[in-house]
């Protein structure tokens, strides 16, 4: 879920908003959001991949930078794939690769001060494209893609529920998720998931929050662990650790 505010909004209101949930497997181990690269990347924070090294979603709070990673449905014909948690990095670095990755699928949200984009990669070509004002939703396909039963079901309520003003300007969205957890977390129509009857090993794990702000100011960025895999309760979001764990 993504809010890009207009190009006039007042000063109040320039911010791009950010909320994700996590879909993995429970028994692949991650840390939660922190500094976990003090030596490749020691500006950025991340929810880190711990097999991989890599990171799902990765922020440089101070200038105001931020990626997100969805897979994609579409496979790369590699019989060695990379792993994407990488490119997040990267992004979030302010950098870009210059050749074709040589990863599966993946949807890249990338976000900073100016709004943001959308990457896209299907295994066989590459597509940037500027995510427009408004509210709205990504998974596996495209952006606000009706095919999707999530998107479709949900992005409605989305729009009818703006981040609110003040510091927990999520709780809106997070009144919906409270709503769309009345169904199982099976359903097609989820958006908190168990994804074994589908054939993934993947379960919703957690939920993050972010803020960037329109003027430069940098971005707040705010993390959840779910009670247990594919259950859905209104979690404390809190800031990222500040230093390393022993």
């Amino acid at each position: 879920m993504i809010h890009v505010p207009e190009p006039d909004a007042p000063a109040h209101d320039r911010a791009v908003r950010l909320l994700a949930i996590r879909d993995e497997d429970p028994e692949r181990p991650w840390r939660p959001l922190g500094p976990w690269w003090p030596q490749t990347h020691p500006a950025l924070v991340g929810v880190q991949d711990v097999r991989a090294g890599g990171a799902w979603l990765a922020a440089d709070v101070d200038t105001g930078r931020l990626a997100v990673l969805l897979n994609r449905a579409e496979t790369l014909a590699d019989p060695s794939p990379a792993s994407r948690g990488g490119l997040v990095l990267a992004r979030a670095a302010g950098r870009r690769w210059t050749r074709p990755p040589r990863t599966h699928g993946f949807n890249l949200v990338d976000v900073a001060a100016r709004g943001a984009r959308l990457l896209q990669w299907n295994g066989i070509a590459e597509r940037e494209t500027a995510i427009p004002p408004g509210t709205h939703m990504i998974a596996h396909d495209d952006l606000d893609d009706p095919a999707t039963p999530r998107i479709a079901r949900w992005l409605d309520a989305f729009r009818s529920a703006p981040p609110a003003a003040g510091d927990a300007w999520w709780e809106p969205w997070l009144d919906v998720l409270d709503t769309s957890a009345g169904l199982a977390a099976t359903d097609d129509e989820a958006i908190v998931r168990d994804n074994r009857p589908h054939g993934y090993p993947t379960q919703s794990l957690l939920v993050c929050v972010a803020s960037i702000d329109g003027d430069g100011d940098g971005a707040d960025v705010r993390y959840g662990e779910l009670p247990e895999p594919a259950a859905w309760a209104r979690v404390r979001l809190r800031p990222p650790e500040r230093r390393l764990s022993p």
